[in-house]
């Protein structure tokens, strides 16, 4: 009697940068330009939601708010997984973070502060991965290592005699948004923080950079490429 198997299926594999990873194209250079500048316009846009929702949840409990914060590691996270370089997703968010300061927040120049710690968080979780793995999982370590380095600046006061330098007082504040929080608060913002990291700016970002590649509109870039091989199988 004869029998038949059935082969699983490969698992589809990360396509990486062209070589060398810091040969920048004129069209890397481009596009994390442009994701960035249009990220900055959303992160402009979401912080007149996010002020309103944050206030509410922190009537409960303040830690919540960092719940809403996700949006605004959405340029690092997406930044990478289309450029695929280093320093892409670092890059994109710095883009973005000036771009939402321009017009003017209530964060000031610490929006950019906070854009370069985010950036170089989701930076790392590329390094990590050793920039040739570029699947969800990816995505959501991104969105989650670009919390620590904001949440120690959003809850822990700098020094003060760094408020008394010009520059840096200027970005810091001299202080920290959360600094009175109890400890176990701080810690409930960091976690808060990263599940929104997670999921708003992770499985977002995943999301978002497959439907840009779905519209073709990264097909000089590896998300197209797997994109066409998928539709191919």
């Amino acid at each position: 009697m004869a029998t038949t198997t059935t082969e699983a299926p490969a698992t589809r594999r990360s396509i990486t940068a062209t070589r060398p990873l810091l040969g920048w194209r004129t069209v890397d250079i481009l596009t994390v330009t442009f994701l960035g500048a249009a990220f900055g316009i959303v992160f402009w846009g979401w912080a007149f939601a996010y002020d309103p929702l944050a206030k509410a949840v922190s009537l409960a409990y303040v830690p919540l708010s960092g719940l809403f914060a996700g949006p605004w590691f959405l340029a690092a996270v997406v930044g990478g997984l289309v450029v695929r370089r280093p320093g892409a997703a670092l890059l994109c968010e710095v883009v973005a973070a000036l771009v939402s300061m321009l017009p003017g927040t209530q964060w000031g120049a610490t929006t950019l502060v906070s854009g370069v710690l985010q950036g170089l968080g989701a930076e790392l979780a590329f390094a990590l991965l050793g920039y040739r793995y570029y699947r969800p999982l990816a995505a959501v370590l991104a969105g989650v290592l670009a919390v620590p380095l904001e949440w120690v600046f959003e809850t822990f006061s700098v020094p003060a005699s760094w408020a008394d330098v010009p520059v840096l007082g200027a970005l810091t504040g001299g202080g920290a948004w959360y600094g009175e929080l109890l400890p176990r608060d701080k810690v409930a913002y960091l976690v808060a923080l990263a599940v929104s990291g997670a999921l708003l700016a992770g499985v977002v970002g995943w999301l978002l950079t497959r439907a840009l590649a779905r519209a073709g509109a990264l097909s000089a870039f590896p998300a197209g490429q797997e994109e066409r091989e998928a539709g191919a199988v």
